[in-house]
């Protein structure tokens, strides 16, 4: 009798209920669900794009069209789709602008190769392919961008003002580009040039009032901070004040909870409140002498020095934010303390003036006319509070624009017209080479051609009309031809419409949304965790937490 071969052992490698799946669908699968994003964020683009309603689990609604946010508020699990919110991000932190676009390529690469896919072309060809179109692309950029001359400051801010208005166009606030478009050119032109730091770009929302009621101020305004009694009867309104700026309280300081003070005479009691009031009044008095007018603190000022500074024709302001103070700083020159001894001159600021105002109902304290000024503040107003934090979104986008055409003065044509020219560039040289990457070449071409295809979707233009007139233009040597919403032809010669966008943008458009497809296309097999699908709890909290936290509620007494 023949014996029978031994069972093989069951080895189990992964924890149960792990899902793995690979393969050609598991590839298809992730193309598809970039795909469906792509879908949600196509009928944002350009100048007639629509806006997006979204309402988080606590009720919060947001009307936006950006991009990077739209998919940050979506929330999105899929884990090779997370990507494409990563490369929207990068195209946000970077360059400001773009984010709808380089996702709209990613997808739209991805959608021109599942076919080849689905024939069995290796993803590595594939990947090769879209790495050498990507460099051809980056590569014609440079040779066509046009470098603008900033030697001449009128015709540089005006090429600035052109990058704004082209980058507000497809937003909310399109309908008052001229006087946003000069805000954002003033804000960044209001920075160091040398270091550009939009953070110093201060924005503060006050609802009510109209769009055209927002102001730029050239220096720092901020929100005016909580204020004991004393305040109402400081000076509101001040000429060339110095400014003392702190980070120090001014205040009695409190015993804490468990502090333990054991005296055996009145008199002991007596000289330990005493200490505290000669503390501050010492504090108080080493300020009056260095002849500051405005006192700000990061700090809380309490009622006490509020009254003093008060009946000395002070103005003080405690609890300002670290933000604010670091701006009225770069504003007005001197630099933050954090001990009112051995106070110098040249640790004060100034401006040429300082006053509180009202602005809509809230009351702002506004310093302006100051000497080094490298900081701005935009006061944005609006009927909605969802309005106005789109007018912000919108505002960030322009001044990230206009930073990157400061730093890199040459710019392509906007609406479509330069991914056209590469379209028909890459064609062309597609025809020129053997084998299958000429194949995925022209898959990368055609997907080029999403951007214009979908402005002139989204305009309600017959996209393969417009489509059609433009490979024409291109082909007969217009590079700058693109798409124009307004006219019945839907064509026109962008450049010299002034739809400009700094290259950089579209640099960095086709460099991540190239490497995301790759990344997308080198990923064959998923492993997931069950527990991934579970919502995250926080951590578990350590045993007994729960009896120390109600331990002492309520004023009954206290246990022996």
């Amino acid at each position: 009798m023949q014996r029978g071969l031994p069972m093989q052992p069951t080895v189990v490698v992964l924890r149960e209920g792990t899902d793995t799946s690979q393969g050609k669908p598991q590839l298809l699968s992730n193309i598809s669900a970039c795909l469906a994003i792509a879908d949600t964020l196509a009928s944002t683009l350009g100048p007639r794009g629509m806006d997006k309603l979204i309402v988080n689990e606590r009720g919060e609604a947001q009307i936006t069209n950006d991009g990077a946010t739209i998919l940050k508020l979506l929330e999105i699990v899929h884990p090779a789709a997370k990507s494409l919110v990563d490369i929207a991000r990068a195209q946000d932190a970077e360059v400001g602008d773009g984010t709808t676009s380089v996702v709209l390529l990613a997808a739209q690469m991805l959608k021109e190769v599942r076919g080849y896919i689905e024939e069995g072309v290796s993803p590595h060809i594939i990947m090769n392919g879209y790495r050498r179109a990507a460099q051809l692309a980056t590569d014609r950029i440079k040779e066509l961008q046009i470098t603008i001359d900033k030697s001449d400051p009128a015709k540089f801010r005006d090429l600035l003002l052109k990058c704004a208005s082209t980058s507000m166009s497809s937003k909310l606030i399109h309908s008052q580009k001229p006087f946003f478009s000069q805000m954002a050119v003033d804000a960044v032109l209001s920075l160091d040039q040398d270091d550009l730091d939009e953070s110093l770009i201060g924005v503060k929302k006050i609802p009510g009032g109209g769009m055209q009621d927002s102001l730029l101020v050239k220096g720092v305004a901020f929100k005016k901070t909580f204020t004991y009694a004393g305040a109402e009867q400081q000076p509101k309104h001040f000429k060339n004040p110095l400014i003392l700026c702190l980070n120090v309280e001014l205040e009695l300081k409190a015993e804490k909870d468990n502090a333990e003070v054991r005296v055996d005479h009145v008199e002991d009691y007596q000289a330990i409140v005493d200490a505290e009031w000669t503390i501050i009044y010492r504090k108080l008095e080493l300020i009056e002498k260095t002849g500051a007018k405005v006192v700000l603190s990061k700090l809380p000022i309490g009622d006490l020095a509020t009254q003093w500074f008060a009946d000395r024709g002070i103005f003080c302001a405690g609890r300002v934010q670290a933000g604010d103070l670091r701006r009225v700083v770069q504003a007005v020159g001197g630099s933050i303390q954090s001990t009112c001894s051995d106070i110098q001159r040249e640790h004060l600021g100034t401006c040429g003036l300082f006053e509180e105002r009202q602005v809509g109902g809230e009351r702002f304290n506004i310093f302006e006319e100051c000497p080094g000024a490298k900081t701005c503040t935009l006061l944005l107003r609006g009927g909605a509070e969802q309005f106005i934090e789109e007018v912000e979104r919108s505002l960030h986008d322009a001044i990230m624009v206009v930073k990157r055409a400061v730093k890199n003065n040459q710019v392509v044509a906007g609406g479509g017209a330069i991914e056209m020219e590469l379209s028909a560039y890459l064609r062309t040289y597609a025809r020129t080479i053997p084998g299958k990457i000429q194949l995925i070449i022209s898959a990368f071409a055609k997907a080029l051609e999403i951007i214009p295809r979908q402005i002139c979707d989204n305009a309600g233009l017959d996209s393969t009309d417009v489509l059609n007139r433009l490979r024409q233009r291109h082909a007969s040597g217009q590079k700058w031809a693109g798409v124009d919403v307004d006219s019945d032809t839907g064509v026109r010669d962008n450049m010299e419409a002034f739809v400009w966008e700094p290259s950089l943008v579209k640099l960095n458009a086709i460099a991540s949304a190239a490497e995301a497809a790759c990344l997308i296309l080198s990923v064959d097999e998923t492993v997931r965790n069950p527990q991934s699908e579970q919502p995250q709890a926080g951590p578990r909290a350590p045993p007994g937490a729960a009896t120390r936290a109600l331990r002492g509620r309520g004023r009954g007494v206290p246990r022996r």
